[in-house]
């Protein structure tokens, strides 16, 4: 199983970290090692002193698959979650700035959280999913995938050109705007419209 995550898919996100607008989705890699056992905390890891968190739908793959028209690619997906991409804000500027790979600030152990999972019949449609973020009951993060500028189908059709999809991979499909730093002590909550999708306390 493999974690395929989206960067710079909401604009806003993109104008707030002072990022270009990828021509193409920006693609990396978290191990499986990366997600966050469940009912566990998040523990701030000692490498860093600003680790954001990202709030993001998550779509888990249903069937083998490579080369898939976007036509074709709600097939491949039932269920649409929930989850956060930690991020080492501090150490990927590090990487960024060297030009190396963000792996050691994006996939380091417990770096994924993957909540509760939905049937994608609940949703009229997959483009127009609403999702947010609580920090200490404060809405700090709101999105809906009508924003994402490639969509869920599109980005299984550009993903499957590189990496053949297989059951139960998961696809981090982006964040909005609203990242932020996490601290001890924070409780984080989840929400896709009115679905608890997760809760979780940082230490």
């Amino acid at each position: 199983m493999k974690i395929i995550c989206i960067g710079r898919n909401y604009t806003d996100h993109i104008k707030e970290l002072a990022n270009e607008k990828p021509t193409d989705p920006v693609i990396f890699l978290k191990p499986d090692t990366a997600i966050l056992l469940k009912g566990q905390p998040f523990f701030i890891p000692d490498f860093s002193n600003d680790v954001h968190h990202e709030v993001e739908i998550l779509v888990k793959i249903s069937r083998v698959g490579k080369h898939i028209d976007k036509k074709f690619a709600h097939k491949y997906y039932n269920e649409i979650g929930l989850g956060i991409d930690f991020t080492a804000r501090d150490l990927q500027q590090k990487l960024k700035d060297k030009g190396l790979p963000w792996e050691k600030a994006k996939a380091f152990d417990g770096a994924a959280l993957v909540g509760k999972w939905l049937p994608k019949s609940d949703f009229e449609s997959v483009d127009a999913i609403n999702f947010s973020l609580e920090k200490n009951d404060s809405v700090v993060q709101q999105g809906t995938t009508s924003l994402m500028l490639w969509k869920i189908d599109e980005l299984i059709e550009y993903v499957s050109k590189y990496f053949t999809l297989k059951i139960g991979d998961i696809i981090f499909t982006g964040t909005p705007s609203g990242v932020a730093k996490v601290e001890a002590n924070d409780e984080l909550r989840g929400l896709i419209e009115n679905n608890e999708m997760f809760k979780l306390t940082i230490k």
